[in-house]
């Protein structure tokens, strides 16, 4: 006898959550197993890593020391990409728009990943959602120097000459919005100057025009002018860190030269792509450790006046957060901007 049999819809019900249960396991299962593969396979090709800023600059001295042990550390070579302009934007936009697979890093900046975010009413960027962070690679103290054809040897006659020569003296940067322009920004408003600011498309060209004198003062990443102080072709008057740099001890810093209360530190820092698997932030987050531990590169990087500082990406989300708020304030004291 032929029965015909009409499930209830309780058993309709129950085997569609077991269906939809199957479904997320599913899910879940394919999930790690993909993360777990890119991690175990990464990488099987080039890395690029995109510097913001052109070659010779501190950014890009950094992002060369860093990557060259990292691609040793891969097994694939690490291209440094430099895509100079609008104080990093242009470079920072560039990677944000990379796929999130781990092939695309950036060598961000306090500039790119702090300041810009206040000094431009629209960024092509978001630095939060656009970006893993992976680790702060060096922080880097600002040198204060001037061609030795300015008369002044000190913070004190530095401000004297100013007020003395209105509209004499410009200072150049890597760009606007970058920590060299902002540094310069910070002095004019602690003293009541008013200092012309040049941008240029990154450290090394502005330096170019300082010892050509072109320019006469700038707040330059301490790496890039370092070489030219020593060759006795730049004068050093202060570094503009709350400490004096173990590279220039001699060197006091503007605080205590005569503008009390001055710190600006300048800072860089490794991320991948939005998007990129956690696995690989963390394997590249754990080579880059390693690498800041090298005595050797530690020495690389002391030569140049920067501090390794190697953390872990957590740590560094943490501080781009209290950075940005604490350069918002600065950019709305001294009233820059660049729109």
């Amino acid at each position: 006898m032929k029965t015909d049999f009409q499930a209830s819809p309780l058993h309709v019900n129950t085997r569609r959550r077991l269906l939809a249960a199957g479904v997320a396991l599913a899910a879940a299962f394919a999930g790690v197993a993909g993360s777990a593969q890119a991690q175990g396979t990464y990488p099987t090709k080039p890395i690029t890593m995109i510097v913001p800023f052109s070659a010779g600059g501190t950014t890009d001295i950094l992002a060369r020391i860093v990557g060259l042990q990292l691609g040793k550390a891969l097994g694939q070579p690490v291209v440094i990409d430099n895509r100079p302009g609008a104080g990093g934007n242009i470079g920072a936009a560039l990677a944000a728009k990379a796929p999130g697979d781990g092939y695309t890093l950036f060598m961000g900046t306090i500039g790119t990943h702090s300041i810009n975010q206040s000094l431009y009413s629209r960024l092509p960027y978001d630095p939060v959602k656009d970006f893993a962070p992976i680790t702060r690679v060096a922080m880097v103290p600002n040198l204060v120097v001037v061609n030795p054809k300015v008369p002044v040897s000190t913070i004190k006659e530095l401000i004297a000459y100013v007020k003395a020569n209105p509209d004499k003296l410009s200072y150049g940067s890597s760009g606007s919005g970058s920590s060299m322009h902002l540094s310069g920004e910070l002095f004019n408003s602690m003293t009541g100057l008013h200092i012309q600011h040049i941008p240029y498309k990154g450290s090394a060209p502005a330096v170019n025009d300082l010892l050509g004198n072109q320019i006469g003062l700038m707040f330059d990443n301490l790496p890039s002018s370092y070489p030219h102080v020593k060759a006795g072709k730049l004068r050093a008057i202060a570094v503009t860190s709350a400490k004096r740099s173990p590279a220039l001890p001699n060197v006091p810093t503007v605080a205590e030269a005569g503008v009390p209360g001055y710190e600006a530190t300048s800072w860089f820092a490794l991320y991948a792509t939005g998007g990129t698997p956690q696995p690989i932030v963390d394997r590249i987050n754990a080579e880059v450790v390693k690498i800041l531990a090298m005595p050797d590169v530690q020495k690389q990087m002391a030569d140049q006046g920067a501090e390794a500082h190697p953390e872990k990406p957590a740590q560094l989300a943490a501080f781009m957060k209290s950075e940005a708020a604490k350069w918002a304030k600065v950019v709305k004291a001294s009233g820059a901007t660049v729109d």
